[in-house]
């Protein structure tokens, strides 16, 4: 009987085959490499790198690395480590062989997404799961919310916008690769080599790529892919950073993730589309790959079911009863969920850069770009407090804990806004802010038990340590703009 997390993991049932099916994909392939990778606090992708020859034994017996590399393995203002510190033992990483895949760019190497546990010599909770594991806290929290909630599960598409910046001569950037002309086709041809190589790398990986354009921001692309299953979803965005930072590599650009990079110009944004469903089930999408670059897995899509946010009735902008309360959990949690989808010292500048689209304050509405939340299409509703250095782990957890409490207590999210939000407020309505600072997130994130329950253990104490230094690093840092500003103040 296993009597660990690791052991059942380990040993689920279909696992064993998955695992002899990736030997066939190895040899099939030529692999002599393998990524074994997880995420980390901040949505870093860490890991090993190990010979394919040890496939099975890291299968079963996982490979170990120190627990601080969930935090970067990064050091605070004090020079003590983020989390964990030196004495602290060793974690053990689980393959997922449902995400094992080739690499486009060096087809001798592989990657696969690891489920984090504690070590098997722990003298307390040996081999338990790692509560400061963000990608396995969010297949934990999924099952429960399926389970509490007669199969309802989360099915939801992210939009990444990022800017491909010019590298100096010294490594750093040296301003956007193209002009801030939003939707122009000739700025995006500009960049087709960039965007036609992502697309190809990514449909390699799995990634069924739809639509693409220009923003309005120098260098600024958002290229989208298939909303799915919120795994394989969060997998695929960090899949698709990992491919666009190998394709910079290639083109001696730098691939952008940063939120606000250029004032005056729009930021880097990730709304963030979210549907609940039940039923349906798993397809495969080949995207022209045939034989496949990895397990099927790696390009299964859910679809089919029963989108529980369909309107009821004939009023197209308003969804149906679960929608109406999920949206209402998430109204009632924005302030802490702000901490998880504005995540930097830098988001903030997206937010104080009005009249960039970013949203500032709370409400709702359909098609309403002025609020943070907006019904984007029947069936699905837009969380705009996202930006591109998300962790979308830790923000489809805590989605799923304020959906839990909005459908769990019956929430009400109050009537739509569909005027802009500048003009309701100036005929009297009164609507509050957003955090506009990440030192006030972390505040109300530290306030709202719900939000912190997406945080549990470990996790909680890890992102705290981490953000809380962040903001403390910034306030204690003098910047180009203090002495702009104060150099010369008197006499």
């Amino acid at each position: 009987m296993d009597s660990t997390d690791l052991e059942r993991h380990v040993n689920a049932p279909g696992r064993a085959d998955l695992v002899k099916q990736v030997r066939e994909k190895i040899d099939e392939l030529s692999i002599d490499y393998i990524y074994y990778q997880f995420i980390s606090v901040t949505g870093r992708i860490v890991g090993k790198g190990v010979p394919a020859d040890h496939w099975e034994q890291i299968a079963e017996r996982g490979f170990q690395l120190v627990y601080g590399s969930t935090a970067n393995l990064f050091i605070d203002r004090h020079g003590d480590y983020i989390g964990y510190g030196p004495e602290a033992m060793e974690l053990v990483g689980i393959p997922d062989p449902d995400t094992f895949c080739q690499l486009p760019w060096d087809k001798r190497v592989a990657r696969v997404y690891c489920t984090c546990f504690r070590n098997r010599e722990e003298r307390e909770n040996p081999g338990g799961h790692l509560t400061s594991d963000c990608r396995g806290n969010l297949r934990i929290f999924h099952d429960e919310f399926q389970a509490k909630h007669g199969g309802l599960h989360l099915r939801h598409g992210m939009e990444p916008e990022m800017m491909w910046l010019k590298r100096g001569s010294d490594g750093m950037p040296d301003g956007g690769f193209s002009k801030p002309f939003c939707y122009h086709i000739d700025q995006f041809e500009s960049l087709r080599p960039v965007f036609m190589k992502v697309i190809e790398y990514s449909r390699f990986m799995g990634l069924d790529m739809i639509q693409g354009d220009h923003e309005d921001a120098p260098g600024q692309l958002e290229l989208n892919f298939t909303f799915d299953d919120a795994l394989r979803t969060c997998d695929r965005l960090s899949t698709y950073r990992q491919i666009c930072a190998q394709v910079a590599r290639e083109n001696n650009l730098i691939a952008c993730f940063m939120t606000k990079p250029f004032m005056g110009v729009s930021a880097n944004g990730c709304h963030t589309n979210m549907s609940l469903w039940t039923g349906g089930e798993d397809s495969i999408n080949k995207l022209a790959n045939d034989p496949l670059n990895g397990s099927d897995g790696v390009y299964a899509y859910r679809t089919g079911g029963n989108n529980k946010f369909m309107p009821e009735t004939d009023d197209l902008q308003l969804p149906g009863k679960v929608g109406l309360q999920s949206i209402a959990g998430v109204m009632k949690h924005l302030d802490a969920l702000t901490a998880l989808g504005c995540s930097t010292v830098n988001s903030y500048r997206r937010l104080w850069d009005t009249g960039f689209w970013a949203p500032v304050y709370k409400d709702w509405g359909f098609q309403n770009r002025t609020t943070a939340l907006r019904i984007s299409a029947p069936g699905r509703f837009e969380f705009r407090a996202v930006d591109s250095m998300v962790n979308p782990y830790l923000m489809c957890a805590g989605l799923l804990k304020a959906f839990d409490d909005g459908i769990t207590n019956d929430l009400d999210p109050g009537e739509p806004e569909n005027r802009n939000i500048y003009d309701a407020m100036e005929a009297g309505k009164e609507v509050t802010k957003l955090p506009m600072s990440l030192g006030e997130a972390i505040d109300a994130l530290k306030m709202d038990e719900t939000i912190m329950e997406a945080l549990p253990d470990e996790m909680g104490k890890v992102f705290l340590h981490y953000k809380e230094d962040e903001w403390a690093k910034f306030m204690s840092t003098v910047t180009e703009w203090d002495m702009e500003t104060y150099i010369d103040c008197l006499p």
